[in-house]
């Protein structure tokens, strides 16, 4: 199974200078090919503590020079918050510096500061998603954009440097509910699974999804990738303290900044399911949802810990793993020994597995320049 690491730029309640949290996480960043992983992500977010990566592509083309061969992911870029020809060569120049490691994940956005800060509408965001997916999909695909949609309306235009290797296996999105399944069906993308749910809603979804992917497409869909925020310690009463303070500590941080609490996101066409987890919110207390998806992460001894990541394999037939390991306030000697016992306990274990896929595989291109 590929296993990655995420870097997670967070500084909640401002507790140090960006600049410690920033050089905490590029040392992160620099361990992760050194010890085994197969790949290096980050996720774009702008203007709260929350996480501080508000150019995912500008990271991982410095990280491409510092790397010779871990693949280069991210989770995700937002493209409702893109001009979408920008996107795509940003993409493409990505991919040249990196000799094609790029894995694209994408996403619609969730966060109404981010939109608000970007002085856009939050509701018209699954349109623009479908619009500027399907035309940057094309154009890394055929070397051109070219749209007329009913946000976005773009004259064909090149792509250059003209993109090598194809995306149409390496792109995958996040998506948590139930209405965007069918985007990513009609999409031909695979699926970045953030724990949110219970399992077995995400197990019926992704069932869901793996039959509009081969109806609309002929062909299986491409296995999904996990993100799991991971604790793991030599013994399990360590490992529960870190539960307690730092997984926890993401939990909360996590429902202040996508207010999962809110239930006026009802009202925002395309986000009527997070309305509806408000109210369930409401209903059963803030802190009893903190500890749910706080309990949805992975935490435990090295051995509990690789017990808990194969059975979520293969409960959602998974072809890769993303862990972060510095979160939630955790100090930064905390986050490295966590990050090295999983590399040195976890990682090998979780490789072994078969998962019958290669993720970030892609075809060599022709296209032609204009």
């Amino acid at each position: 199974m590929h296993v990655g690491i995420t870097t997670f730029f967070q500084n909640i309640g401002h507790a140090m200078s960006d600049a410690a949290v920033y050089a905490h996480e590029m040392s992160m960043a620099d361990l992760a090919e050194p010890l085994g992983f197969d790949s290096l992500w980050s996720a774009e977010h702008h203007f709260d503590d929350y996480t501080m990566c508000p150019n995912v592509a500008q990271f991982l083309t410095y990280m491409a020079g510092r790397t010779r061969r871990v693949k280069l992911g991210s989770m995700v870029m937002v493209l409702p918050w893109h001009d979408p020809v920008r996107l795509a060569e940003e993409v493409s120049v990505l991919d040249h510096l990196s000799g094609g490691r790029v894995i694209l994940g994408i996403g619609r956005g969730l966060g109404r500061i981010e939109f608000r800060g970007f002085r856009l509408n939050m509701g018209e965001s699954r349109t623009r998603f479908a619009e500027y997916a399907q035309a940057i999909l094309q154009g890394l695909e055929t070397g051109h954009i070219e749209y007329d949609g009913e946000y976005l309306k773009q004259p064909k235009v090149a792509i250059r440097p003209a993109p090598i290797r194809s995306f149409a296996d390496r792109t995958y999105a996040a998506s948590v509910s139930p209405s965007s399944l069918e985007i990513m069906s009609r999409l031909g993308i695979g699926l970045l699974i953030i724990a949110q749910k219970p399992w077995e809603t995400t197990i019926k979804e992704l069932t869901d999804y793996r039959a509009q992917f081969q109806q609309v497409n002929g062909r299986d869909a491409p296995k999904p990738i996990i993100a799991s925020f991971i604790a793991v310690a030599e013994t399990e009463a360590d490992a529960r303290e870190m539960f307690e303070k730092y997984i926890r500590g993401y939990a909360v941080s996590a429902v202040q900044h996508y207010e999962f609490h809110n239930e006026g996101l009802a009202d925002i066409p395309g986000y009527e399911y997070y309305g509806k987890l408000a109210q369930n919110i409401r209903k059963h207390g803030l802190d009893s949802f903190v500890n749910f998806l706080a309990e949805l992460q992975v935490w435990g001894t090295p051995d509990q810990v690789f017990n808990k990541l194969a059975e979520h394999q293969r409960l959602a037939d998974s072809g890769g793993l993303i862990g972060a390991f510095s979160y939630g306030g955790m100090p930064h000697e905390v986050a490295k020994r966590n990050m090295t016992l999983f590399a040195e306990r976890v990682l090998p274990r979780l490789q072994r597995i078969e998962a019958a896929c290669e993720i970030g595989s892609s075809r060599p291109l022709t296209v032609a320049a204009e």
